[in-house]
């Protein structure tokens, strides 16, 4: 079956977004604690892109994006900063050039921002999902929590957005929690 990318995020209310969200299945990775490890030789460049094993032969970019959001679905991130790939059976390490997804688009739908990622997922910021400021106030990055400790970097076009989106001190609000847009 196909891939279908979702409806543009900025023609969705709220309500369509979370059962989008909701209809999305996502294998119960934090519960997995499997007894074998091993690399899984892929890599997620800084600008989102995915590659396996590449070789002479090829530069290895996985290109298709039902691929690419089938391994995110599967993506796990420790303490120590470590991105894994885990099913039930093995956990495989995989290379995190900066963050594991980027923010691609961000739309305000009442008082909550909903960001849409590279890999086509909806994520709603807020207590649960926080934006955090790093780097500094002359060069800022903005992620966001996605889930099981993975992160998504805010892209340029899209913390330009946001930044429309803030306040006088550059700060934006999001389902009751308030985030700064410049580094602490």
């Amino acid at each position: 079956m196909p891939y279908e990318p979702p409806p543009e995020l900025a023609a969705l209310s709220l309500a369509q977004i979370a059962e989008l969200a909701a209809a999305r299945k996502l294998p119960p990775v934090e519960q997995w604690e499997p007894p074998v490890s091993s690399d899984s030789l892929m890599q997620i460049k800084a600008d989102g892109r995915w590659f396996h094993d590449a070789n002479e032969f090829g530069d290895g970019e996985i290109k298709r994006p039902a691929m690419i959001r089938a391994f995110a679905s599967l993506l796990r991130c420790d303490a120590e900063g470590q991105h894994w790939l885990v099913t039930p059976h093995e956990k495989q390490s995989i290379v995190v050039d900066d963050a594991a997804f980027v923010a691609v688009d961000v739309v305000r739908q009442g008082e909550a921002l909903v960001f849409r990622l590279n890999t086509d997922d909806d994520v709603i910021a807020g207590p649960d999902h926080p934006l955090i400021a790093r780097g500094s106030a002359e060069l800022p990055a903005i992620y966001l929590a996605v889930r099981h400790g993975t992160q998504a970097r805010v892209g340029r076009s899209t913390w330009l957005q946001l930044v429309e989106l803030a306040d006088p001190e550059l700060s934006v609000t999001s389902q009751g929690a308030r985030f700064s847009l410049v580094p602490g």
